[in-house]
């Protein structure tokens, strides 16, 4: 299907597009193939793997935050990565479900933020950056995964995730609205 790329320092995940010549490298390293997907199955392995490291990064940043309502928010983003992670199980058991009919709304405030490489002593607006990066390119990678898909009901179920994706970057960066830009 495709290959995707991972920097072991940072932890971005590229999708190569178009074959080049040379190696892939990120933060001074060459990024490492994560996998050359030949199955829907590899393609829900790799996308649970996905979610739980996407459940992983919330629950440890929920206890690094001092702002109780942001750390609350990420213990419930945790809690929704979660049941993506169990969502995709289903799907690999055979199971489907629909994406909803209303698209999420994009504030775009994100894209016009510098990259922040998550660090143990980030600050509460560098964590919330970090965190709209994520669910940006997890909501991406659905798509991606949606329009590679071979079958309907497993587009719709990318779809679907894709937009669980965008609802999350919504909220954080309605929250970085609300918290960093009314402060300055």
């Amino acid at each position: 299907m495709t290959d995707f790329y991972k920097c072991s320092i940072c932890g971005k995940i590229v999708k190569v597009i178009a074959e080049g010549k040379g190696q892939l490298v990120c933060c001074g390293e060459p990024m490492t193939i994560l996998s050359t997907f030949k199955s829907v199955q590899e393609v829900l392995d790799f996308a649970i793997e996905k979610e739980e490291e996407a459940r992983q990064f919330y629950l440890d940043w929920s206890n690094k935050l001092d702002n109780k309502a942001l750390r609350e928010q990420f213990l419930q983003f945790a809690g929704e990565e979660n049941q993506h992670k169990e969502k995709l199980q289903r799907v690999k058991s055979g199971s489907t479900f629909k994406p909803s009919a209303k698209q999420v709304t994009d504030l775009k405030i994100v894209d016009y933020l510098v990259d922040i490489v998550p660090t143990p002593d980030m600050d509460y607006q560098e964590a919330l950056i970090v965190a709209m990066r994520r669910e940006k390119a997890s909501f991406k990678f659905y798509n991606d995964l949606a329009a590679m898909a071979e079958d309907e009901p497993m587009r719709e179920t990318f779809l679907a995730l894709a937009q669980e994706e965008a609802k999350h970057k919504l909220r954080l960066e309605t929250w970085y609205e609300k918290e960093i830009y009314t402060e300055n």
